[in-house]
């Protein structure tokens, strides 16, 4: 496997808040692939299936079994595993639930961002942080061009008023406790990175469309869907991951030339292209899948962006990362993953970290 890039990983200690979820399960089975020592801190696996437990990563990683929103138990994760890199991608994810869940949703994405922040601050340690957020953090204007990182932070819904508050909260520490210009004193580095829409197998999350899909599929049964017209910008999940993977090597290069370029705030984002209409989304799905039909289902209304789109230009620049997967490639490495899990769950592993190589070598190639 062509690996160079990713390399500065094998042997390192990193923690990965949420990792029982579906980004947070493909992050750790690529670090694990890469050879690095995973400590793990999350809840339960919060679907049934999980990638979690059918990659069997318990098995691979150290496990704390715990919420974000308890300080002390975080905060002696951290003191007592001192890791070299620390991923944040805990959170409530769904913006349909945060209508039901307000107050919880805001706790976690909001105090459980300050409390890894507050916990390296108070412990004293060097290391380096990368925050997840969401592309719903931004003030959105539905624009028909993309937000920039300089762009206002703010959210209709709930959840997006976590996110961008957890950003906004990020800048303060990072400014306040973590200045690049006092970095020798402190040693410690904290970027912030804001993608979304990401899709791929293993997620079984509910009101999300591709999973929404596959249970449909699955049991045989039409898709539902209730907003077919909307755009959104879909990436395959390993797009996002390979730019935080990519940003934290910078983090963890021992060089402070130039630290305030990169301890900052990153967009990863797929090409224009890939902005598609939900609709478009589910007849590719089926145009792969060899079967099925949907229908437009009527659901309660709640508020939901139908325009978001980020510039990707820091990201190119700075960390030469650009999306490698456009729609359609996106698209069938997605229901190929569903296939494969439907014919031969037992070896869904050993699948899963194909996909991975063939992404990564295809990123090393390009870089």
């Amino acid at each position: 496997m062509v690996n160079n890039i990713f390399d500065v990983y094998k042997g390192k200690k990193v923690l990965v808040t949420g990792n029982t979820g579906f980004k947070g399960s493909w992050m750790s089975a690529w670090l694990i692939h890469l050879g690095a020592k995973v400590v793990g801190y999350s809840l339960e696996p919060p679907t049934d299936p999980s990638l979690y437990d059918q990659l069997n990563l318990k098995d691979d990683l150290i496990q704390y079994t715990a919420d974000v929103r308890s300080y002390d138990e975080l905060k002696n994760c951290i003191m007592q595993e001192r890791p070299d890199i620390i991923f944040y991608l805990a959170a409530q994810p769904l913006v349909r639930e945060s209508y039901d869940i307000p107050h919880e949703t805001i706790d976690v994405n909001v105090m459980g961002t300050v409390n890894v922040l507050e916990a390296v601050r108070d412990l004293k340690i060097s290391t380096n942080v990368v925050l997840i957020t969401s592309d719903k953090s931004y003030e959105n204007k539905e624009w028909l061009f993309g937000y920039r990182e300089v762009d206002a932070m703010g959210g209709y819904d709930p959840y997006s008023a976590s996110k961008g508050a957890a950003e906004i909260l990020i800048s303060s520490y990072r400014r306040s406790f973590f200045n690049t210009e006092n970095y020798p004193s402190h040693g410690v580095k904290v970027a912030s990175v804001r993608a979304g829409n990401v899709i791929g197998g293993g997620d079984w999350a509910k009101d999300r469309i591709v999973p929404d899909c596959m249970r449909a599929l699955y049991e045989g049964k039409s898709i539902w869907v209730r907003n077919p017209y909307a755009t959104r910008p879909w990436q395959h999940v390993l797009e996002p991951l390979g730019g935080y993977l990519l940003l934290g090597t910078k983090l963890l290069s021992d060089s402070t030339d130039q630290l305030d370029l990169y301890c900052d705030a990153f967009n990863f984002g797929p090409v224009i292209s890939s902005n598609k209409t939900v609709q478009t989304l589910v007849e590719e799905l089926l145009n792969n899948w060899g079967t099925g039909s949907w229908d437009y289902k009527q659901k309660e209304a709640v508020h939901e962006a139908s325009l978001l789109n980020l510039t990707i230009d820091k990201a190119y620049h700075l960390l030469r990362w650009q999306p490698l997967w456009d729609f359609k490639d996106t698209i069938q490495h997605t229901v190929a993953w569903y296939k494969y899990n439907l014919e031969k769950s037992q070896t869904i592993k050993d699948f899963t970290e194909k996909q991975i190589d063939e992404y990564t070598n295809s990123f090393q190639l390009r870089n």
